[in-house]
């Protein structure tokens, strides 16, 4: 699982689904913290909005550009969802934050041929 996590935090494209316009919410924090690193990161909220001046966009399919990881920082169900979209689109790289995967979604992965972490948080 290293070895993987260094190739997710080599990309420099990511997609924070579940960024959240409230400061205190985990996927605003995930998304200031890699937006502090130097990271391109796009937030995507189903609500829209903005974080620190940068639009929120409501789906994957909306971005302006590919991510090279999507993180997701929302409810396993949800998660399932992205998974789906992720194999839609040809995204490769899906970082499951705790809380947020299910062993469902990590099947998917497994199915579609999409790298998955899981179990470790991003900011660490």
């Amino acid at each position: 699982m290293e070895d993987l996590i260094r190739e997710f935090i080599n990309e420099r494209v990511w997609a924070v689904v579940g960024a959240s316009t409230n400061a205190s919410k985990y996927g605003s924090q995930i998304f200031r913290t890699l937006l502090d690193a130097g990271y391109t990161v796009y937030g995507v909220n189903a609500g829209g909005g903005k974080i620190a001046g940068h639009q929120l966009y409501r789906s994957l399919a909306d971005l302006p550009e590919e991510p090279a990881v999507v993180d997701t920082v929302v409810p396993p169900p949800i998660t399932e969802q992205i998974v789906q979209q992720c194999a839609e689109l040809g995204l490769t790289r899906v970082w499951m934050q705790p809380g947020s995967e299910s062993p469902q979604a990590i099947a998917l992965c497994e199915q579609h041929g999409i790298k998955v972490v899981h179990g470790a948080c991003a900011m660490i």
